[in-house]
């Protein structure tokens, strides 16, 4: 909630003078008419290209100086180490448990106040270390060594990569929503639940989507311990319509009447299961309240379609992934140099099945999201890291190591006469 600042939209001067003359017979008041900063969050304007572009610099640096963070000696890439890939009937197991020694209380405090500060910047700018505060905030309260140094490489990595950027482009209001779950990834056999909010246009499935910067990102435990993966899709439907529905009815006050939100998920049963389209029988043990997605997409609030998970974009905050997927879908989620405005339609995941080739307009088999080509040189084009303890390091820099654009992938057919 905030009490302190707060923009005010008008259309006749007249009327925002009244308002302020009224405030100030009773309260000492600021105003800002340029309208460029706003809860710490800096706002860039550009009223001829029509976009706002948000981050906080500085913040990150005066959060290292406050727990006296060096600078890491390499950069560092990947904010939550993943577990190691598991294989076969391995993969459904749950999560090992933490045997390394308790904290002191002390060492608690420390990080409970890191998570507090980070998670105000990452909702606001950064949504690429939302798992891994979900991560860590969740082993707080029993905090461990080994939590500790999830804690350092998490400060590691936001030291590499200290002024996040969201651009939001002028758009026709419209709610798009992106759900996906990820079945036994957290502690004690619990599932993950996450969802891309965005404003935009009216989804056209032969069209690519047009991206536009996510003002809300879902990134939650599953409270009841689910016993499928369809289960947790449905439990992540639920949790993101529930969510929507706050946002359908500040839009529809706001003056953006809202057609039935169109939701992207991944698995077919729990896209039957919301539409009513397969027969319920096998479900009957899965959670009473997730069925309530069936009854709002009955009453024409919500529109949930199957898409492959590939152009799933809420499927990164699903997981942990390793640094160089980090480094390559910043530009899908981030302001960068060389971040795109839409993203190609996906192919189904049987479209090679039992065959060698590739994907075309940059998917690969293996992860989501069109990959960005790289170089396999660095240029000597280098950045520093603010020295705030005087240990300044060089870290390449994005747009020197991927390209401007995403390269449309081809396999070239051969043929024998």
């Amino acid at each position: 909630l905030v009490v302190d600042d707060f923009g005010v939209k008008y259309t006749n001067k007249k009327d925002i003078d009244h308002l302020i003359d009224c405030l100030k017979t009773d309260y000492e008041l600021t105003e800002d008419w340029d309208g460029d900063l706003y809860c710490g969050i800096k706002l860039k304007w550009d009223y001829e290209a029509r976009t706002l572009d948000i981050s906080m610099p500085g913040y990150i640096i005066k959060q290292l100086q406050k727990y006296k963070h060096a600078c890491p000696p390499r950069p560092q890439h990947c904010p939550y180490s993943p577990e190691p890939k598991r294989y076969g009937s391995e993969a459904q197991r749950p999560l090992p448990e933490d045997t390394s020694p308790p904290l002191s209380k002390e060492d608690i405090k420390h990080v409970q106040r890191v998570i507090g500060s980070i998670l105000y910047y990452a909702r606001a700018v950064d949504l690429t270390v939302l798992m891994a505060l979900s991560t860590i905030a969740s082993e707080q309260a029993k905090g461990t060594e080994s939590t500790m140094a999830k804690t350092k490489q998490l400060l590691d990595y936001l030291a590499t990569n200290p002024d996040a950027t969201i651009r939001f482009h002028a758009s026709d209001m419209i709610l798009n929503i992106h759900s996906d779950a990820s079945y036994l990834s957290a502690a004690n056999a619990h599932s993950r639940a996450c969802g891309h909010f965005f404003m935009g246009w009216k989804a056209d499935p032969t069209k690519p989507i047009k991206l536009n910067g996510a003002f809300f990102t879902l990134c939650a435990i599953l409270r009841f311990v689910v016993a499928s993966a369809a289960e947790a899709e449905l439990g992540a439907l639920f949790l993101n319509c529930k969510q929507a529905t706050i946002f359908r009815l500040t839009l529809e006050e706001m003056g953006h009447p809202q057609p039935p939100t169109l939701v992207h998920c991944d698995n077919s049963t729990a896209v039957g299961i919301a539409n009513n389209s397969v027969k319920k029988q096998r479900s009957r043990s899965m959670e009473m309240r997730f069925f309530w997605v069936a009854d709002a997409v009955e009453a024409g609030k919500f529109d949930i379609k199957y898409y492959p998970g590939k152009e799933n974009l809420a499927d990164y905050q699903s997981k942990h992934h390793i640094g160089a997927h980090h480094t390559a879908v910043r530009p899908w989620y981030l302001h960068e140099q060389n971040s795109v405005r839409e993203l190609p339609r996906a192919c189904k995941p049987s479209t090679l099945k039992g065959c060698v080739g590739t994907l075309p307009d940059g998917y690969v088999r293996t992860n989501p999201l069109p990959q960005v080509p790289t170089r396999q040189s660095v240029p000597t084009t280098r950045k520093h890291l603010p020295g705030y303890f005087g240990l300044p390091i060089g870290i390449p820099t994005l747009g020197s190591i991927i390209g401007p654009a995403i390269a449309r992938v081809r396999t070239p057919w051969l043929s024998f006469h």
